[in-house]
């Protein structure tokens, strides 16, 4: 079938495995055309040299472009340190470019209101394309957000803190946006069972078994949360969530509030997650990623 949503994914692949695991769900994910990856946060060229290799090993070929480094807010970037620990001869992979902010910029711009933006990292890149072309916020057709938490008395979530001046930029663009929080993503989680049927699937599956027990390491833990799975299906399978009433997102600044989120209902272009078929949107992830795998296997 021809695809219904034509996507850029804007991702900081590479530290938590959520990222590598909403990119193959988006590969299993045959009413997506992906347009292209923009990478962000910290070594970006490295993000995406990650990202081609998985859509190698995926058989899927797609352009990527390393993003913005740096943060707007200038807060320093934070560092796993286990970033493509687990891939061998990553140079061999050349980017399609080093500016993925003009990559966005030309892709959504050429054709308005057809291209959906799906940002799982902290949202510098997005930022930046806001305050580099105006007319870049009124040609997305929707922004796909994981991050924040709306929750009462939440900390701040990692990709708002991380770019707390980029998430008001973005936020205050008008952009039709669709936010997934961490009190919504945090209702499912990835353990044992899950990860014996990705990992039987195919290459992929057994690649993402390793970057998932090597986050399980990372935290101690044996589950993790696929918070940005979770943002992609927010696209493809709505039917599986509740969402609020249109509305706007302020963001908290300065101090131990630094990138807090707070939504208010009423005048506003977003809306967030406020519900979801816990069960639907577990298993929709795995199968997804199952798919991708199995048809890497063929």
């Amino acid at each position: 079938m021809s695809a219904l949503h034509h996507v850029i994914l804007d991702t900081d692949i590479g530290t938590d495995v959520d990222d590598l695991m909403a990119l193959a769900l988006i590969f299993g994910s045959p009413e997506i055309e992906l347009l292209g990856v923009t990478t962000v946060y910290g070594d970006t060229a490295l993000r995406g040299r990650m990202t081609k290799r998985i859509a190698e090993i995926a058989g899927v070929t797609i352009p990527v472009h390393a993003g913005e480094s740096e943060t707007l807010s200038g807060r320093e970037i934070w560092w796993a340190g286990h970033e493509a620990r687990l891939y061998e001869d990553l140079d061999r992979h050349l980017l399609d470019g080093d500016d993925a902010v003009d990559h966005l910029i030309e892709t959504v711009c050429a054709e308005p209101g057809t291209v959906d933006v799906i940002a799982i990292g902290p949202l510098t890149n997005i930022a930046a394309a806001i305050e580099r072309e105006p007319r870049f916020a009124g040609a997305v057709r929707h922004l796909w957000v994981m991050g924040g938490s709306f929750a009462v008395e939440e900390d701040s979530e990692h990709n708002f803190r991380s770019d707390a001046t980029a998430a008001e930029i973005v936020f205050a663009a008008g952009i039709p946006t669709t936010v997934a929080g961490l009190e919504i993503t945090r209702l499912i989680t990835m353990g044992s069972d899950a990860l014996v049927r990705m990992s039987a699937s195919g290459e992929l599956g057994r690649v993402i078994d390793a970057e998932i027990r090597q986050w399980w390491e990372f935290w101690g833990t044996e589950w993790n949360v696929p918070h940005d799975p979770v943002t992609v299906l927010t696209l493809t399978q709505p039917e599986l969530f509740a969402f609020s009433p249109r509305g706007r997102i302020e963001i908290l600044r300065g101090g131990e509030i630094e990138g807090v989120s707070r939504f208010h209902p009423g005048e506003g272009e977003t809306r967030i997650v406020t519900g979801l078929d816990a069960e639907a949107v577990a298993e929709a992830i795995v199968v997804g990623i199952v798919g991708a795998a199995i048809d890497t296997a063929v």
